[in-house]
């Protein structure tokens, strides 16, 4: 073992190659679905309901990536919230015209 050693790059994702973007998206897909299972949205929040797809999910993707995902997923169902509450307020117009 040296400097240079391999083995620490060996355990890292590869986001350029192909197999573990998609192995990284398959575990994201797991853990979210898991979440929605538990009725849980920011991810963290779910205590040990999900803990085999979380560790699956952080072993697969960049620590950068699973940043991105968990603040997006966040930020999609405070979007749906927005956007039910406008479709009410639209529908609500269209009744009293």
């Amino acid at each position: 073992m040296g400097w240079f050693s391999r083995d620490k790059q060996a355990e890292a994702p590869d986001p350029l190659s192909r197999q573990d973007r998609q192995r990284c998206w398959d575990s994201r897909d797991a853990y979210f679905t898991c979440l929605d299972g538990a009725g849980v949205v920011k991810a963290g929040d779910e205590g040990a309901a999900c803990a085999g797809p979380k560790a699956r999910y952080e072993k697969s993707c960049a620590k950068s990536w699973v940043e991105y995902f968990n603040k997006r997923r966040v930020l999609a169902e405070r979007q749906q919230g927005v956007l039910a509450q406008s479709r009410n307020q639209q529908a609500a117009a269209t009744r009293r015209s």
